[in-house]
């Protein structure tokens, strides 16, 4: 059974790991967010730790499925991993880019780089596994979102 689950739990802690660090390294820059203008549609700040929750868990499995069934397409199961692992690495420079140094225009660029990267290993999950690819379109939709916030911050705050 081990066996079985363990790449889920790996996969699923490195993601929650990147986003726990991340967390970590701008708590106390959090407060930020309180001290803008904030846009039309802003949530408020509680969402954010449980949705990112929720998607670095979507991402770990999603990853864990592609890995799992590598042997389908090893070349694309490749691809796709090395794109997630990118966009986890962008993800997670971000929150210092945005909170610890207030670049809310260059943030704003680096999500869209976040996306592109998120796109990207969308179509390289989909040809090892639709499910895989299917768990990271909410993680899409949200950076999605997060690049609306992003740049009315900017836009509101400048």
């Amino acid at each position: 059974m081990w066996r079985t689950i363990k790449p889920y739990v790996i996969s699923i802690a490195i993601a929650l790991g990147v986003g726990g660090l991340s967390a970590l390294l701008t708590r106390n820059s959090m407060q930020i967010y309180a001290d803008i203008v904030q846009p039309p549609l802003a949530p408020p700040p509680i969402l954010f730790p449980i949705v990112w929750t929720v998607l670095f868990i979507l991402m770990g499995v999603s990853a864990a499925i592609v890995y799992v069934n590598r042997r389908r397409d090893l070349p694309a199961a490749q691809s796709a991993l090395t794109f997630y692992a990118m966009s986890l690495i962008v993800n997670f420079t971000w929150s210092l880019i945005f909170f610890r140094f207030r670049a809310f225009l260059f943030a704003f660029l680096w999500l869209l780089f976040l996306l592109y990267l998120i796109i990207r290993t969308i179509l390289g999950y989909r040809k090892i596994s639709r499910v895989a690819a299917y768990l990271q379109i909410p993680y899409a939709v949200w950076v999605s979102f997060a690049g609306y916030l992003n740049l009315a911050i900017w836009f509101l705050n400048r």
